[in-house]
């Protein structure tokens, strides 16, 4: 066999060991197609390096003949930490190698915009302070996931534009990796909860939808053929900045007319400062419970907004056709972008053929769902390095 068919093998049966949770050496053979043979002298491989382990199936008649042998991932092999920036907090998670979360920490953040560096170093003390939690440190930590708003070019961990960086165009996963010491992945926050949704949530079993994250700004993940789609530059999927008005209203990111600019927290309260002529403090949640109590000037507001998003997911519909939305986010609780009246005008919009339009569904989740989704996303490529650090054994 050579080395490339044996790094497939590893990678194939790794895989499915992972998918299963636990599962037989001669499942493996009929699922993959690799011979028994080649299975029993990859297994062996995984379980000499730690990744893998064997333990009795579930299913051995105890006490009679020999008892039957699972393989399942070596939850003690590696640590992970995912992360999740939001507008004025971080939210961690530490998991094992199964993917079992450990622990969670939360921090509140005195600023929304911080320095790369600043940011940075701030990370790698929570991480730190995560990983002390279960008697551990942060050399133990073989790899960090981090959503952060914003445009993002993934592979490269290079942000283009981010509300939660002061500077534009930052190699933020190198300064990240250098600062905490580990290998650190870095996505758009709304990427990685589509991962979170393929992974745990919504999504399983599905192959191809949306998720739509709504919080102080609007984002977007797509997965089409169980694959985050990120475009060719790695920063597709941006519905928060797709267009909504020529000229219209100004935008975070320095755009104008962006679907962001209507719908999102800073502009309901932008709008009520309008149109009160600079008089209007209410927050988000006071702005709204004013829309509800039959204030005008709010209710005005809040309908435009739910009439600028059922457009922007109408057009989502159009381009992509999926099988589901997920519209995700802690401020789900606020109900005035999900309302039925919303979906219902999202409806009209669409292309009308004799089939029944997408499933439209609200998952209302906290941050540390998201720092989960960055946890998987580290998970996939810890997962990758360890099996790519095997080549030097090979004999």
């Amino acid at each position: 066999m050579s080395v490339n068919q044996r790094e497939i093998g590893r990678r194939t049966l790794f895989a499915e060991i992972r998918r299963h949770g636990r599962i037989p050496r001669i499942n493996l053979a009929e699922l993959t197609g690799i011979s028994r043979a080649t299975v029993t002298t990859i297994t062996a491989e995984l379980l000499r390096e730690g990744l893998i382990e064997e333990v009795m199936s579930e299913s051995s008649d105890k006490g009679r003949g020999r008892p039957k042998v699972d393989l399942k991932v070596r939850g003690a092999a590696r640590l992970i930490a995912g992360g999740k920036i939001s507008n004025r907090s971080v939210s961690l998670v530490l998991l094992d190698f199964e993917g079992t979360q450990l622990a969670g920490h939360e921090v509140e953040l005195d600023q929304t915009a911080h320095e790369s560096g600043e940011l940075a170093a701030l990370l790698a003390g929570h991480v730190g302070e995560l990983a002390e939690k279960i008697d551990r440190s942060l050399a133990d930590v073989a790899g960090f996931g981090l959503g952060i708003a914003g445009i993002v070019d993934a592979p490269r961990g290079f942000v283009h534009w981010s509300p939660s960086l002061t500077a534009r165009n930052v190699e933020f996963g190198k300064i990240l990796t250098a600062t905490l010491g580990i290998p650190v992945f870095l996505d758009n926050d709304a990427n990685l909860v589509a991962m979170a949704e393929k992974s745990f949530g919504l999504g399983q079993g599905h192959s191809d939808f949306i998720v739509v994250t709504i919080e102080s700004g609007v984002g977007m993940g797509v997965v089409i053929n169980d694959e985050i789609y990120r475009g060719t530059r790695g920063c597709g999927a941006e519905f928060g900045h797709t267009k909504v008005q020529l000229e219209g209203a100004l935008c975070r990111c320095g755009q104008r007319g962006c679907l962001e600019a209507y719908v999102a927290d800073y502009a309901l309260l932008r709008e009520a400062m309008s149109a009160s002529g600079g008089q209007d403090s209410r927050q988000v949640e006071e702005l709204l419970a004013a829309a509800k109590g039959g204030d005008a000037v709010a209710g005005s507001i809040v309908e435009r907004a739910g009439r600028m998003f059922a457009m922007g997911l109408a057009n989502l519909v159009n381009i992509f056709d999926p099988e589901l939305i997920i519209l995700a986010g802690e401020q789900m609780q606020a109900s005035h972008l999900y309302a039925e009246e919303v979906i219902e005008v999202m409806r009209k919009l669409i292309v009308q053929v004799d089939k029944a339009p997408p499933e439209v569904v609200v998952h209302k989740w906290g941050n540390q769902m998201w720092a989960r989704g960055a946890a998987a996303y580290a998970l996939d490529n810890v997962s990758e390095l360890a099996l790519q650090e095997m080549k030097d054994h090979v004999a």
